[in-house]
């Protein structure tokens, strides 16, 4: 525990596991934006339960007083290690509220930490992909010839990437309904557990970016809601894929890891049969040993791991440029669902509820299928095994739509 005005600047290991996600550790050290009373918004880093105004700490304080993080993460990596290493240095020598530039993370707003320029979402969990093949084409392959050869993908909207908090409402759209198509609310609104990766430096027009560029132009890591209304998606998506059943609202959290700070949590990831071609081949360790715990009205649900993604992010990077598409700072790209065969590591309510067939319990909220309006979804991140090592949460309540 922290005394009065001091942050808990102590190791992560004697650190006590942090189920909230708001107090972090001196490994993780997160970038958000925050308000505090009287300022404009301005770039900061968290530590403990504090958050450091980066403009009072570091010389050139042009790129911290911002609104978002996009002018500092388009300074490039080498700019990233010099203000990470600053940032250590200053923890190492204590930090405490009343000093400069210090405030306490409950007592300042913390807002949206980037400027979405893009979004693209994936499709890189195999075991996610092939429960909902089973689930939507029963007695059929679950994967598409495709799968095992690309990272399969679509592009999303930026302008309705929203941050921790704020209330997601049930998207309206057509339905099919027996013969009939409706126009009406989502009956079968779902979560998708993911990571979001967000992009730092630029690419040019035309030049695709390779998988051992990755960490060039990938600045940090995010927890990431892929919202999806299963009734809109079911009756739209064939044959271009996903639109109005996923385009209505993708929560991140406010804090965005660097990716600095997993140097020791990357792992090997699944064997890709049959081999990929060469502009995919990215090298091991490929994946991130991140975890997601998914809660619904305070009920834990499953835990899910990224250790083991099929596609990677640096390959996910690599085939979303190799048409020579560019990169712009503040892009955002979800892995896709993270998920498991076993019922205790899902990471959707399509596949723990099985399509509806079966009920998830939730303690004494009862049982479900898909969500209800007032239940609230928290996926709070972390190292894999080392839950003292959390870097944020994404949560969100759903609300009705009201009156048209």
């Amino acid at each position: 525990m922290t005394t009065e005005g001091e942050a808990d600047t102590r190791s992560a290991d004697d650190r006590d596991a942090v189920a909230s996600g708001v107090d972090f550790g001196q490994r993780t050290l997160p970038y958000g934006v925050f308000r505090a009373p009287g300022l404009a918004p301005r770039v900061g880093v968290a530590v403990g339960d504090l958050v450091l105004d980066l403009s009072r700490l570091i010389d050139s304080p042009e790129e911290f007083e911002q609104p978002s993080l996009n002018a500092f993460m388009a300074t490039g990596h080498r700019r990233w290690q010099e203000v990470r290493a600053a940032v250590e240095s200053r923890v190492e020598a204590g930090v405490s509220l009343g000093q400069d530039g210090v405030h306490r993370i409950a007592d300042v707003d913390v807002l949206m930490p980037i400027e979405v320029a893009d979004f693209v979402d994936f499709f890189s969990g195999i075991e996610h992909a092939t429960n909902a093949g089973h689930v939507l084409r029963p007695g059929e392959d679950p994967l598409k010839p495709n799968y095992r050869h690309l990272p399969v993908g679509y592009h999303g909207r930026a302008g309705t990437v929203i941050p921790s908090g704020v209330d997601v409402v049930r998207p309206r759209g057509q339905v099919r309904a027996g013969d009939e198509v409706v126009l009406r609310e989502s009956a079968r609104l779902d979560f998708e557990a993911e990571l979001g990766y967000v992009v730092g430096v630029p690419s040019t027009q035309g030049t695709p970016v390779s998988a051992e560029r990755f960490r060039d132009h990938v600045f940090g890591v995010v927890v990431l809601v892929d919202w999806s209304a299963r009734d809109i998606q079911a009756w739209e998506y064939q044959p271009l894929g996903p639109f109005l059943g996923k385009s209505f609202a993708t929560t991140i959290s406010p804090w965005v890891l660097p990716l600095d700070a997993l140097d020791e949590a990357w792992v090997d990831g699944p064997v890709q049969e049959p081999p990929v071609l060469p502009y995919l081949r990215a090298p091991e360790p490929r994946n991130p040993s991140i975890a997601l715990e998914i809660e619904i009205q305070g009920q834990l649900l499953s835990r899910v791991e990224a250790a083991g993604l099929y596609w990677s992010p640096a390959q996910q990077l690599a085939h979303m440029t190799r048409n020579g598409a560019s990169l712009r700072t503040g892009d955002l790209y979800g892995t896709g669902t993270i998920s498991s065969f076993d019922e205790s590591a899902m990471g959707s309510l399509l596949e723990l509820s099985w399509g509806g067939s079966r009920k998830v319990q939730l303690g004494d909220s009862g049982a479900r299928t898909f969500l209800e309006d007032g239940d609230t979804v928290v996926l709070r991140g972390y190292v894999a095994g080392d839950r003292r090592r959390a870097f944020g949460e994404a949560r969100a309540t759903v609300v009705g739509a009201g009156e048209e």
